[in-house]
């Protein structure tokens, strides 16, 4: 577990810079660079994210239930996860509705993901994981919607072919995860 932590605090730590120290981050820019910057970033991001799934792995070798889910959860999971990703596609796929209504789908799309996972997962390993991630998500998205207000950020409306797009694109990245790549890649076949 303590690596999992470590990963958490080195990953999610990296991506909370601008949450808590927007102004530091702007002068470290400045001073080392974008590019520099974007790659102490990136290795850092790295460093935590292979932290975070080593630790995970281990953990879940030897899991402490905290609570065990009812079976209809794994449902609500799939509706969840699908929300998800038509929320991660509404971060680029350009002129649509969503994008326009939320301002940051991205951030919301890891609190739902969080969300659905914690909802059909009752070990402590799961929510250390996915209660993090869904902290971090929600100050992140209040971070940067307070950055929006402040900029005075306008974001261009949403286009009927946009937000079909959007739908489209994160239904077919769901579809394909669920049924295939969740199990490939987490050993876990959701559906």
């Amino acid at each position: 577990m303590g690596m999992l932590m470590l990963g958490l605090v080195i990953f999610l730590g990296v991506h909370s810079i601008r949450i808590v120290a927007d102004g530091w981050r702007t002068a470290m820019v400045a001073r080392l660079g974008a590019s520099t910057w974007k790659g102490l970033y990136a290795v850092l991001s790295a460093v935590g994210l292979g932290l975070v799934v080593w630790g995970f792995s281990l953990a879940r070798k030897q899991p402490v239930e905290m609570w065990w889910p009812p079976s209809f959860m794994r449902h609500v999971a799939w509706l969840l996860t699908l929300v998800a990703f038509v929320l991660l596609a509404a971060a680029y796929v350009p002129r649509n509705a969503i994008k326009a209504r939320l301002h940051h789908p991205m951030v919301l799309a890891v609190a739902v993901w969080a969300v659905a996972h914690l909802l059909a997962n009752g070990n402590v390993a799961h929510g250390v994981l996915f209660g993090s991630f869904l902290l971090w998500s929600l100050l992140s998205f209040r971070a940067a919607r307070g950055r929006d207000r402040a900029a005075q950020t306008v974001y261009p409306a949403g286009t009927a072919a946009g937000t079909v797009m959007t739908l489209v694109v994160g239904g077919a990245a769901w579809a394909l995860f669920a049924f295939w790549a969740h199990g490939v890649l987490m050993g876990i076949r959701p559906v």
